[in-house]
């Protein structure tokens, strides 16, 4: 058999054409063609013969997937945290392991955006209203929405997708409250036209829209239970478009049950990815007034292509011998171990 003259790279689920291409001008490119997550007995085999790895979706790669690759060589996710990866055993190993830059702060925006407009219009209850032969409503109240101007929106974290949805929901007229750790200076607050309210007491019961935008780690586990649900007005909405653990899904069913909230529009879930558990839970199909997407935040053509050029910039590094731009063991090059963070954003 003769020797393969370019390595080979074996990607865990399709990708944006432009990546392929890409990829193909520097490594024989085999993909896992489903749009299912991969297996882990189908991950081990495709991986055995390969030189790196292309890793997205919520996978584990582990010492024994590493261990199943005897010419591996580095292992590029395109995500922006290595998360799925065993970044330890990995660096035991030599491996490189890669992230790729945050391209996704539009598109997360405009998804949060897209939800607060859907719950407040009742979008997805409207289809289901006229398909359903129920059209001819004219300007009685049986199909009634919110307006979004004059509302106030309570960000729950503000960094740079935040941010973004601040300036957006300012062209509709709405008032952006929000809290975090570290409250930002006035001629900033100014600039955004954002007010600062110290914690979650406060800011919950002001609020029309709650929108949570904080990173996830162990101060925020948990952070949405059944008393912040309570401290939320009845006619209030709720959106999670950050980290599915950050919210009791529990506490959240009951609160939709009950009616102590408005509705929600969530983009991530308590169990990610659904191995032994669905995600979402079940029970959030039971309510109208809820809006369910298959987290999508960075599903843009434009993001998933910026994405996917990105994994090729770091395996072209890998494959060529240099520093990969993303990577986040630099140990591996001899360099010193990165500062890690747990600040909200």
């Amino acid at each position: 058999m003769s020797e393969r003259i370019k390595p080979k790279v074996f990607v865990v689920q399709p990708i944006m054409d432009v990546g392929r291409r890409a990829l193909e001008e520097i490594a024989e490119v085999e993909v896992f063609e489903s749009d299912r997550m991969i297996g882990r007995p189908e991950l081990l085999r495709g991986i055995r013969e390969s030189d790196y790895l292309w890793m997205l979706g919520d996978t584990r790669v582990d010492e024994e997937v590493m261990a199943s690759a005897p010419n591996l060589k580095g292992i590029a996710t395109m995500a922006l945290f290595a998360n799925v990866v065993d970044v330890e055993a990995a660096t035991r190993r030599g491996l490189p392991v890669t992230v790729v830059p945050h391209l996704i702060t539009k598109t997360t925006c405009d998804l949060t955006c897209a939800l607060i407009l859907g719950l407040a219009w009742r979008l997805v209850e409207a289809d289901r209203f006229v398909r359903s032969g129920h059209f001819h409503q004219e300007q009685s109240t049986t199909f009634l929405t919110t307006e979004l101007s004059g509302k106030s929106v309570a960000m729950v974290g503000l960094g740079e997708i935040g941010t973004e949805i601040a300036k957006r929901l300012r062209a509709f007229e709405m008032e952006i409250l929000y809290t975090k750790r570290n409250r930002l200076p006035g001629d900033r607050e100014r600039e955004l036209g954002v007010v600062w309210v110290p914690g979650l007491d406060e800011l919950l019961p002001r609020a029309d829209f709650v929108v949570v935008m904080t990173t996830y780690n162990a101060t925020t586990h948990k952070m949405f239970g059944a008393r912040e649900f309570d401290l939320m007005k009845p006619s209030a909405f709720f959106v999670n478009t950050a980290r599915g653990r950050i919210v009791d899904e529990p506490a959240l069913v009951d609160a939709l049950r009950e009616g102590r909230i408005a509705g929600a529009g969530l983009d991530v879930y308590w169990q990610e990815p659904p191995i032994g558990e669905p995600a979402p839970s079940p029970a959030l199909f039971d309510f109208p007034n809820v809006i369910l997407t298959p987290h999508i935040g960075s599903a843009t053509v434009e993001a998933r292509e910026a994405m996917s050029l990105a994994v090729v910039d770091n395996l072209r590094a890998m494959i060529g011998g240099s520093r990969a731009p993303g990577v986040v063991n630099p140990e591996v090059y001899g360099d010193a171990a990165p500062a890690r963070s747990d600040r909200l954003g």
